[in-house]
Order: structure tokens, then sequence, then C-alpha cells
């Protein structure tokens, strides 16, 4: 193991001194937010996972539209696809997205029985 020492305002050391049992974890956490926030895509697809795991009610979750960023990035892979194709990484945010329309559109069908229920 190994030690860091760092310099950081009196204000997050209180909190991190809080949380020193679990500090190594909050790292790794923090890392993987941070690396995962610069892979193309991640902010969009956190968004509307972020929006599903609030559990929005039923006319929410049917009146959901994808934000204008993701549709241009979609429409992007998807002319890319068709003129060039995809290098391995676009392929893999290709499938992301594929498997998140998936989630959304099954969303969308259990809201819809929720308001023809009566």
């Amino acid at each position: 193991m190994s030690a860091i020492t760092l310099d950081l305002p009196d204000d997050l050391v209180e909190r991190l001194r809080a949380a020193a049992d679990r500090l190594p974890r909050i790292l790794e956490l923090g890392l993987r937010e941070l690396d995962a926030s610069s892979q193309s895509g991640f902010s969009s697809t956190s968004n509307v996972l972020e929006f599903l795991a609030g559990l929005p009610s039923p006319e929410e979750i049917l009146a959901f539209r994808p934000s204008p960023l993701l549709r241009d990035r979609v429409s992007a892979l998807l002319e890319k696809n068709r003129t060039t194709g995809l290098a391995a990484d676009e392929e893999e945010e290709w499938q992301r997205y594929q498997y998140l329309e998936h989630l959304v559109r099954i969303a969308k069908a259990k809201a819809a029985l929720k308001l023809q229920a009566p």
C-alpha cells in the first residue's frame, strides 16, 4: 500500500475525516465516475437512467424524450454506420444506446398499462 499527501480545503478535510474508514471506496467510486464521464455518450446515458431511477409517474415516463444531445449523437452514429462503419468503441456506444432504448420502451409500455388499469 502507498501513501499520498494532498493539500485540500479545510472543509473537505473535515468531511473526509468523518468518512476515513470509507475513503478508499470513496476515491475508487469517484475515479470510476470521472473515467466514465469522459467516455463518449456516458452523460446522456446517465441522464436517462437517473430519470428512470427517480421513479417518475406514468405520465412523466410517457412524455419522456431523449435530449437533443443524445438524439444528435445517435443520428451521427447511424450516419457513420451507413457511410463508413463504426469503430469498435463506437459500436460499444451504439450497443449501450440500443439497450437504453430497450429499457425506456419497457418503462413506457408499463406506464401505459398502469394508466389503462381501472
